[in-house]
C-alpha cells in the first residue's frame, strides 16, 4: 500500500478545477497551492457573502472554525460582476478577503493579489504570499462568467 501525503493538487481548466491521475495515484501537494485554490473556488458560487442569507458550500454546515469555511466571495463576484476592468479592483479585495485566513492564523505573514483581464471574459488572477520567510507566487486563469 502506497500512503499519500499533502493535499490532492488541484489544476485550473476551462471548466473548473481538475486533478490528475497516474498510475493509479492522485497527484498531491505539499505546499499552500491547494488551499490558495479552494479558497478562491472553492464554496458555493451563489453564495453572495455580503448578504444576510447564505447559500454555502454543504461541507460548511458541521465546520464551526469561519477561517475553515469556504465561502470564495471571489467565486461569487466573477459570476455577478461585469467584465470591466473598474471591476479587478473589486475582484481583488475579494480575494484578498478569501484568502486572509492565511494571515489571520498565522500560516503567512504577507499577502497580496493582482488581477488583469488577459482575454475575452478571462480573469488573471496572480497571488503572493510569504510564508516562513519563503514567498510562493501562484497564478489563476478563470473564466469571468457574468454577462456583460
Amino acid at each position: 500500500m502506497i500512503l499519500q501525503q499533502g493535499d490532492v493538487k488541484l489544476f485550473q481548466t476551462l471548466d473548473d478545477g481538475e486533478i490528475t491521475v497516474e498510475n493509479g495515484l492522485v497527484s498531491m501537494d505539499g505546499g499552500l497551492e491547494t488551499s490558495v485554490y479552494l479558497s478562491l473556488f472553492g464554496g458555493n458560487e451563489s453564495d453572495d457573502v455580503s448578504s444576510a442569507s447564505v447559500k454555502s458550500w454543504w461541507a460548511n454546515s458541521d465546520e464551526n472554525d469561519p477561517a475553515k469555511q469556504y465561502r470564495s466571495e471571489t467565486q461569487n463576484l466573477l459570476q455577478s460582476l461585469p467584465v470591466t476592468s473598474f471591476n479587478l479592483r473589486r475582484i481583488e479585495d475579494a480575494a484578498v478577503r478569501d484568502l486572509s485566513w492565511f494571515i489571520e492564523k498565522k500560516t503567512a505573514s504577507s499577502l497580496s493579489v493582482s488581477a488583469s483581464i488577459p482575454a475575452l471574459n478571462r480573469i488573471k488572477l496572480e497571488i503572493n504570499l510569504e510564508a516562513m520567510g519563503l514567498e510562493s507566487d501562484f497564478t489563476f486563469v478563470e473564466n469571468w462568467k457574468a454577462s456583460t
